[in-house]
């Protein structure tokens, strides 16, 4: 192994939750404000997932009063606590960005049994 390849395992997590495209997850952030920390929880359908290794990141949707607020969040950062998945459910695409467009009842996705 090369020192590259040294360093980018030293800052990949060791226990990241495996969830995938369509699920339902509460991310659990850390939030600074002066020197107090708290934790505010984002609860939302993850749309995509990107990349690999310590650089990968996923995209997550929620309706906050009826407007759509999306974050992208890296997988091995230090701000994220914990990623819990709330449901799983079974989609057939890579990206879900047709969710965007819909709203209502026609935003749900299908829950996997």
């Amino acid at each position: 192994m090369n020192l590259m390849q040294t360093v980018e395992n030293s800052q990949i997590r060791k226990d990241a939750e495996a969830f995938g495209v369509g699920d339902t997850v509460k991310v659990h952030v850390i939030i600074k404000e002066g020197d107090k920390e708290r934790i505010q929880i984002f609860q939302g359908d993850v749309i995509a997932k990107k990349g690999s290794g310590p650089s990968a990141s996923f995209t997550v949707r929620k309706i906050s009063f009826g407007i759509g607020v999306e974050k992208i969040f890296p997988v091995h950062s230090k701000s994220i606590k914990k990623v819990e998945v709330v449901r799983h459910t079974k989609v057939r695409r890579a990206k879900l960005y047709y969710l965007r467009g819909l709203k209502g009842k026609a935003a749900r996705l299908r829950e996997e049994r």
